[in-house]
């Protein structure tokens, strides 16, 4: 088992990462914990909440399920009272801990749900898709969509574990593990050169499912995600510039309604947006966007931006909480292994749009990967 240690001030805890670790989540729960809520969805609990259950039940506490409906479009209000309702009907106490079976979606209801309930409660995640694993499962971030802009209703909330059992992945659409790997290669583009240069080495083992190769990946992005939150757990600098195409990704995936494109593919697409604009406002060479559209397209996520028209790209990429002022601020590269977080001049980025966005929104709601790709 490899473990990575997160050193923060909202908390302290470990990410436990191997194959079987659904088995050891007893481990995780504190000893003076009063009762476990597992949070999860239909999807997920077919697959694994029985196993996660007779796990959870060796502590002799009181185990109850919360299923929650699939899917992005469902992270909202309504959905999250779920949860409320649940530990509010089973009479959880302040003692109660929420364990969090599932995606990013999961991970970040769950995780607004205990910092919520009775001004906050204790919570484990348990993330079931790479992308999870390796970015929204650690840091304390979580929150719930607006119609408005992604991830806007939230709160910072540390979880006391992190359990990552790599054997779940083996049941991930190939799209799936897509996504999860754009927020691998991100790492590498804003902290570590060598690390991008080990993903554009094994990017078709990591399509793969090389053991070693995806255990590698996630300890490594563990371990930068886990260096940048420990000195900024609240995004007050630093941790910005894990938003790498985000800002770009986020005006996508609500331009097209959440769900029609995975968080993931989104980021690699508005990851090669940024370096597009990079080019322009910080110098980042001609040679390395082509790395970086080349290794998004290895991973196979799309690197064509829907065309939602640059007037509504640039609304929505106004409501991001990097903007100050109403003025949009970007993740950007000056090279690869740094990343830096600034403005850029309006008439940049519309070029960039004018570049990037040529797939026709109804192309994009039924997305081919493949014909998210240049010609």
């Amino acid at each position: 088992m490899t473990t990575v240690a997160v050193d923060t001030p909202g908390g302290q805890y470990p990410i436990h990462i191997a194959p079987g670790r659904l088995d050891a989540l007893a481990q995780s729960i504190p000893a003076d914990a009063t009762a476990v809520a597992l949070v999860t969805n239909p999807t997920i609990a077919a697959l694994y909440a029985e196993r996660a259950e007779a796990a959870l039940a060796r502590t002799g506490k009181r185990v109850v399920r919360i299923e929650l409906p699939d899917g992005e479009a469902h992270k909202d209000w309504q959905t999250l009272n779920l949860i409320f309702d649940g530990l509010l009907s089973h009479r959880y106490d302040r003692k109660g801990v929420l364990v969090a079976l599932g995606g990013g979606v999961i991970g970040d209801m769950c995780g607004f749900a205990a910092a919520s309930y009775m001004r906050g409660v204790r919570f484990v995640q348990v993330p079931t898709t790479l992308l999870a694993q390796v970015d929204s499962s650690v840091g304390g971030k979580t929150g719930i969509n607006h119609p408005l802009g992604k991830n806007m209703v939230g709160a910072f909330h540390q979880p006391v574990a992190v359990e990552i059992d790599t054997d779940v992945l083996r049941t991930l659409p190939a799209r799936e593990i897509s996504a999860g790997l754009a927020e691998v290669i991100k790492y590498g583009l804003i902290l570590d050169a060598p690390f991008f240069e080990w993903c554009e080495a094994n990017a078709a083992a990591l399509r793969a499912l090389d053991p070693q190769a995806l255990t590698y990946a996630i300890q490594r992005s563990c371990e930068l995600k886990a260096h940048v939150v420990s000195q900024d757990e609240r995004e007050s600098g630093l941790r910005a510039i894990l938003n790498l195409g985000h800002t770009f990704g986020h005006a996508i995936e609500a331009g097209l309604g959440y769900g029609e494109w995975l968080h993931g593919e989104a980021v690699g697409c508005g990851m090669v947006q940024a370096a597009e604009l990079s080019a322009r406002v910080t110098g980042f060479p001609a040679a390395d966007v082509a790395r970086v559209r080349a290794l998004v397209d290895a991973i196979g996520c799309p690197v064509v931006s829907p065309d939602l028209g640059a007037d509504r790209a640039l609304d929505l990429m106004r409501v991001d909480k990097k903007a100050e002022g109403g003025e949009i601020r970007f993740v950007l590269l000056p090279e690869i292994g740094r990343a830096v977080t600034q403005r850029a001049p309006e008439a940049a980025v519309r070029e960039v749009l004018a570049l990037t966005s040529c797939l026709p929104v109804e192309q994009a709601i039924n997305l081919d990967p493949q014909q998210a790709s240049p010609a």
